[in-house]
């Protein structure tokens, strides 16, 4: 008993030692925060202004944000994978991330041009408010959730210009047999009207119009026409853009490599591209004007709008491109009619406020 009674007290004794505290600086570092390389591919020349620069300021904001542990590598159209093929490299895991507009990419899915605009549609607050509070970024999951991508709203460019013409536009019949760089439902619906709608990236355009190849172009408003020169290649510019009255880009995600990600870097991604997606807008905002002041004053571009007639015409032809549409493919129906419905009711109070405001503002 009296051995017995020893040995406990020996290990009471050396369970006490093990709970005295340890000296300051004695314990184990922290093993290093695990980093991940990605990349970006994008429809856009690299760099270029507002569209190119917009993936490069998502990647520094990431990287800043998540203090270098998520690097983001950003290319430019055809530096990786060519300009309309950057859903598939994003589907496919080439690239883990995409910057493009969903409208390059209806051949599979007609309902993504509905996520970058429609004629005669909403303008980039109206569009914002719809994804973000109107069940579009709902929508637009579940059409890409197929091909394991998920959407983010990536920048807006604002109402954009009609276009670049090198001959005036005076009637309907002036577009029959015009061939124009128009994407997504515009060209659609410019094809209704006899036009020919022909599909390039940004980089093959100045070119294709110089040559001849194109008769017409649009791309987005004077400060990015400005930056590619579309003044050297035709006289005409019309306004305004009723084809895209609120252009969305959108950054593409693989959703496998989302998944991978721990939930801080997770939120760090949806919380920069929220950034972006507000930054381009305000960008376009500010330059616009002072682009469309050195075209006309310092180029002499010879600015018009498009007849009443046109556009009445287009208007009209905007409605039953989008009826087919609705007819032929269910999900295009399904997300149209929540685009129509919040576009009216955005509408009607905007009849009282935006609308009011403006015609005051310019003392009616």
């Amino acid at each position: 008993m009296k051995l017995l009674s020893c040995l406990l007290f020996i290990m009471l004794l050396l369970s006490g030692c093990g709970d005295k505290p340890q000296p300051a600086g004695s314990a184990e570092p922290a093993p290093p925060a695990k980093t991940y390389s990605w990349k970006l591919v994008t429809s856009w020349p690299k760099n270029f202004p507002g569209l190119g620069r917009a993936p490069e300021t998502f990647a520094r904001y990431v990287k800043e944000m998540s203090g270098g542990r998520l690097n983001i590598k950003v290319y430019g159209a055809g530096e990786l994978v060519p300009g309309f093929e950057v859903f598939d490299a994003v589907s496919r895991g080439t690239a883990e991330m995409g910057h493009a507009g969903s409208y390059y990419w209806k051949g599979k899915m007609p309902a993504a041009q509905i996520f970058t605009t429609i004629p005669f549609g909403m303008n980039a607050t109206e569009m914002n408010a719809w994804i973000h509070y109107g069940g579009g970024q709902e929508l637009w999951r579940e059409l890409y959730k197929p091909f394991g991508v998920i959407p983010f709203a990536g920048g807006n460019t604002g109402v954009q210009m009609a276009g670049w013409f090198q001959k005036e536009i005076n009637s309907v019949d002036d577009l029959k047999g015009l061939k124009m760089r128009i994407p997504g439902l515009g060209g659609e619906v410019f094809e209704k009207l006899g036009g020919v709608p022909v599909s390039l990236t940004g980089g093959e355009i100045f070119t294709s119009l110089q040559t001849g190849a194109i008769d017409a172009t649009e791309w987005v408003g004077p400060y990015n026409d400005l930056a590619f020169g579309f003044h050297k290649a035709a006289q005409y510019y019309y306004y305004s853009g009723w084809h895209e009255p609120g252009a969305m880009l959108e950054f593409t995600v693989n959703e496998k490599a989302y998944n991978r990600l721990p939930e801080d870097l997770q939120a760090i991604i949806r919380v920069a591209t929220r950034a972006v997606n507000q930054d381009m807008l305000d960008e376009y905002t500010a330059r616009n004007q002072s682009a469309m002041t050195q075209l006309v004053k310092q180029h002499g571009v010879d600015m018009r709008p498009l007849p009443d007639e046109v556009m009445r015409a287009l208007k009209q032809a905007s409605t039953e491109v989008m009826q087919e549409q609705s007819k032929q493919d269910p999900m295009f129906n399904k997300v149209y009619q929540s685009y129509s419905a919040f576009q009216q009711q955005v509408s009607d109070y905007h009849k009282f406020s935006e609308m009011e405001y403006y015609l005051n503002r310019a003392g009616r």
